[in-house]
């Protein structure tokens, strides 16, 4: 056995052991002036007839239990632990945080992911939820400007009430600003440490908010980035279909088909720079119970695994145990009546 905390005994911390040295010298005191102030008013005769005084062994026995009570707490305190073992722990966390960061400009309503990529994008969601309990999730939309819809909870009826009610509404402003949705995200994570993810769900390349930079703003708060790619990095028209009518219209802006275009390359570098992974899902169906399966899960699991640590071996609950079954002998002995 060693102790790990030798400044219980020594150095500029109480010295405990003198402590105890005192604390038995005033119960022996004590113990004596009881005695004696006893013997002043009545005679050895009287003293036995009318006071039941315990035996000078049992109050030694008492004496002597005490100190070992008080003994073993102080070797408690000095961390005793078991020389060349060790102990494997984990960190406590209430869960992994993931953020949801879903791309709602007007080219998600492109219709090559059936019914559209939007639509498909909330039903994927959801079920991506389902295979994360547990754990705290949350939600935010951008286009032109990230919006926050859901802060981080875990209660997921909440969380499918509010994706249900996102479109290309929720954030009028148009455009895809992926670096300003990337540090929004960043900001709504608590500080405590944990597992911490963002999905991101984008169809569009940036516009001017400096992705890259939001990625190692993320990297340096601990976060990892899940970037799913949706559509052609080649460029490609968006096609409408009016609800009411069914035709099929090209979405123009200023007279001009809106071309959309995905920025692969850096979606990549921004998975890249947090440790996270990119999920080119291009124009297929967009399948995110997989990419939990394949990504997520894995990406969780390590970073509990990262969260366990060895420490050495201790073993204070046996002083401690010792100094409890001290004290309740001592209770003990001082209960008997002298025979």
């Amino acid at each position: 056995m060693i102790f790990d905390d030798w400044e219980w005994l020594y150095r500029d911390r109480v010295h405990l052991i003198w402590l105890v040295a005192a604390l038995m010298i005033g119960l022996i005191v004590l113990e004596l002036a009881g005695r004696d102030a006893l013997g002043r008013f009545l005679s050895p005769l009287m003293q036995r007839r009318l006071v039941a005084r315990p035996s000078t062994a049992t109050t030694v026995a008492r004496l002597i239990l005490a100190a070992v009570a008080m003994v073993a707490g102080v070797l408690a305190l000095m961390r005793p632990q078991a020389p060349g073992q060790t102990d494997v722990i984990a960190a406590p966390q209430a869960g992994a945080d993931v953020m949801i960061v879903l791309d709602v400009s007007k080219s998600m309503l492109a219709e090559d992911v059936a019914p559209n990529r939007l639509t498909r994008a909330r039903s994927e969601i959801a079920a991506m939820v389902r295979r994360l309990p547990g754990q705290r999730v949350g939600l935010i939309a951008f286009a032109g400007r990230a919006t926050m819809v859901c802060p981080l909870t875990s209660d997921q009826q909440f969380f499918n009430l509010v994706l249900d009610g996102v479109d290309t509404r929720t954030v009028p402003k148009g455009g895809t600003r992926i670096g300003e949705a990337i540090r929004a995200a960043v900001k709504a994570f608590p500080t405590p440490p944990g597992p911490k993810l963002i999905v991101l769900i984008t169809d569009g390349e940036d516009h001017e908010s400096y992705p890259l930079e939001a990625a190692k703003q993320a990297k340096a708060a601990g976060v990892r980035i899940i970037a799913v790619g949706l559509g052609s990095e080649e460029g490609s028209t968006i096609v409408l279909t009016d609800p009411r009518t069914g035709a099929k219209t090209e979405l123009v802006h200023d007279g001009q088909p809106v071309v959309s275009r995905l920025d692969g390359k850096t979606l990549a570098e921004m998975a890249l720079e947090t440790k996270g992974a990119y999920v080119p899902a291009g124009t297929s169906a967009l399948d995110l119970e997989s990419i939990v399966k394949q990504h997520i899960t894995p990406i969780l699991r390590a970073e509990a695994d990262a969260a366990t640590r060895e420490v050495p071996a201790e073993r204070y609950w046996w002083p401690v145990l010792a100094a409890m079954i001290a004290l309740v002998a001592s209770v003990a002995v001082g209960a008997r009546r002298p025979s």
